[in-house]
């Protein structure tokens, strides 16, 4: 089974924790400490050695950190998780803080008025992250102190050992570049920029350019590593030895070194300037060593993160291949998901039963992982935006609910993530204008044409307009970046007020506009896109996407009166495109209800 369903821990066993973190702040001469949800890599998905935060406070989100002071110890999360987080901790001993909005150094100031030392690994912070913390305490009197070792892994007794996963190729037909060939086109780039060397610290980077995969953290196939590629193109890969077989070393050649991880820190020491440096993205850590010699540091964005984000026709045609098995397993479940009858016999149909069935057509299709765990919110779990289901959690499936299908599958070519939102069943017809809201912003984006030069932030209005009509909205991004057979959540590009990269051919990107009303349900519609090329009438260079994600969107849900013929006809034509594609594939016993879900929205 790729998901546990586990129950969330006891919150009550988090407070000892917390009290004995105190003390060995106290022993250390602290005020006080961050414990971030990251690690070395500030990766989303972390391994158990890693997952400080969690141990810590008992929030399992993807995305926050915590503040421990003497008498405080605030949990500091987004909107996607400020219903979740309240289930999950101690509320008597941890206090949720909403973030972004309150910052780090605003929340310091008032905690400790005093001013004080606030201790943080700088393994596990980037440096733009410290600099925004320490620009915020100017005047304060409170000072951000870096820790030799980490205080809660001093307190972690059973704490888990580092991942040892075995690496694996990913096959130079589906990456379209050899691994060479990337590593001289890296190492140019480096050169035109006048640097000897580029400090990698994500590990999608290195597995992408030197076309590995790994089995370190569930759902990315990463190698967790860090890499220092020269500008000749020679890369040292600094991780656990016994990930690489003798034939990954052999298929990597000679001008790929594999070292172990204690051996980073005297190769930065010993690095000749300038090097590149990612402020966004590496640690705090790598900066003071490096600089503890005097060499020369270029701030500037990973060397590889934008040839990464940016798909060649191979990359995506391996995508465009996983979506269509995928869009198999999820058109098979929709349709076993309309034969059901919720509420009813001696064994209700549950979340986890729903989310056990998917990853069984998935399965079929050949999936290798899932891409995330399945966000499966049936009625006011639909409202969490990233609900995770256990077995304390887990509840049955009731007539007239709606049911937020949020997943994806790492398959040997590519990776998806789609969501689906469906009734059980006669429901409450007031939800007809969010939903079509909802959809009326993801055919916005799937139809935007659009000059060279627009950003996410341009196009994130796109998507909330016609939520923002009815005085509605969500506080989650519109869109992500998608890796190709890496990470579902891929940076730097994105669909977001906050997004300035401007956009390009090749990159990939989720488009899932949605709307949630706390204790009632939650509506999200998710299709994955590829920026591409398209037609002028004027000469300008113009780009437009191609959807990537086939799979009916329920129709039922709709009212039509809201929609434009325009809108309409795009999703009849989207509909036309998915029955052609998924018909010949699906099984006999789903043709039927396939034809039915796809015919025009009008009849």
């Amino acid at each position: 089974m790729f998901q546990s369903y586990d129950s969330h821990s006891n919150p009550a066993q988090h407070v000892p924790r917390l009290a004995a973190l105190r003390v060995e702040l106290q022993a250390r001469g602290l005020d006080g400490f961050l414990v971030p949800r990251a690690d070395a890599h500030q990766s989303e998905y972390v391994a158990d050695r890693d997952a400080r935060l969690g141990w810590l406070t008992g929030f399992t989100g993807s995305a926050g950190f915590a503040i421990v002071t003497p008498d405080q110890a605030g949990v500091f999360i987004d909107g996607r998780y400020r219903v979740q987080v309240k289930s999950e901790i101690d509320l008597g001993h941890f206090t949720p803080v909403n973030w972004p909005e309150t910052k780090a150094a605003v929340w310091l100031r008032k905690a400790l008025p005093e001013g004080g030392r606030i201790g943080f690994d700088p393994w596990l912070h980037t440096r733009r992250e410290i600099r925004e913390i320490e620009a915020g305490l100017v005047g304060s009197e409170i000072a951000l102190v870096a820790v030799e070792t980490n205080p809660i892994d001093a307190i972690w007794k059973d704490q888990p050992e580092a991942p040892i996963g075995a690496v694996r190729l990913w096959p130079d037909a589906l990456a379209g570049e050899t691994a060479a060939e990337k590593r001289v086109r890296i190492g140019a780039k480096l050169r035109d920029g006048k640097a000897n060397a580029a400090v990698l610290t994500l590990p999608d980077s290195i597995s992408w350019l030197l076309n590995i995969r790994g089995a370190d953290v569930p759902k990315n196939p990463v190698v967790l590593s860090f890499a220092i590629v020269e500008a000749d193109g020679r890369v040292a890969v600094f991780a656990d030895p016994r990930k690489f077989s003798s034939d990954i070393r052999v298929a990597l050649g000679n001008e790929v070194t594999i070292l172990p991880p204690e051996a980073l820190t005297p190769a930065l020491t010993n690095l000749t300037g300038p090097v590149v440096v990612d402020a966004g993205t590496a640690p705090e850590q790598v900066f003071r060593l490096i600089e503890s010699m005097k060499t020369e540091i270029v701030e500037s964005l990973d060397p590889v993160i934008m040839p990464k984000a940016t798909k060649n026709a191979y990359e995506i045609a391996g995508m465009r291949s996983a979506h269509l098995r995928d869009g198999v397993a999820v058109t098979e479940l929709l349709c076993w998901l309309d034969a059901q009858a919720p509420g009813i016999g001696e064994k209700p149909l549950t979340e986890i039963d729903i989310c056990r069935k998917l990853e069984e057509l998935r399965v079929a299709q050949g999936i290798l992982d899932i891409s995330f765990d399945t966000i499966l919110g049936s009625g006011p779990h639909g409202a969490i935006n990233h609900y995770h289901v256990s077995e304390d959690s887990n509840r049955r499936i009731l007539p007239g609910e709606i049911v937020l299908v949020d997943s994806g599958g790492q398959y040997g070519d590519g990776t998806t993530d789609i969501t689906r939102t469906l009734p059980m069943g006669d429901f409450d017809p007031s939800i007809r204008m969010p939903y079509t809201r909802v959809l009326q912003g993801m055919i916005a984006v799937s139809r935007a044409k659009f000059p060279r030069g627009v950003a996410g932030a341009h196009l994130d209005a796109l998507a909330r307009a016609p939520l923002w009509m009815e005085g509605m909205d969500y506080d989650h991004g519109t869109g992500h970046g998608v890796g190709a057979g890496l990470s579902v959540h891929e940076g730097p590009v994105r669909i977001s007020r906050i997004s300035d990269i401007p956009l390009q051919p090749g990159m990939i990107l989720s488009n899932e506009p949605g709307y949630y009303r706390e204790g009632e349900y939650g509506i999200r519609i998710e299709n994955l896109i590829v920026v591409q090329k398209t037609d002028s009438v004027d000469g300008r260079d113009m780009l437009d996407f191609e959807t990537l994600t086939i799979a009916p969107i329920d129709k039922r849900l709709i009212d039509p009166s809201l929609m434009s013929r325009a809108e309409i006809e795009w999703l009849d034509a989207y509909h036309a495109w998915v029955r052609t594609e998924l018909d010949p594939l699906v099984a006999d016993s789903t043709r039927g209800w396939l034809e039915a879900a796809t015919s025009p929205l009008l009849g």
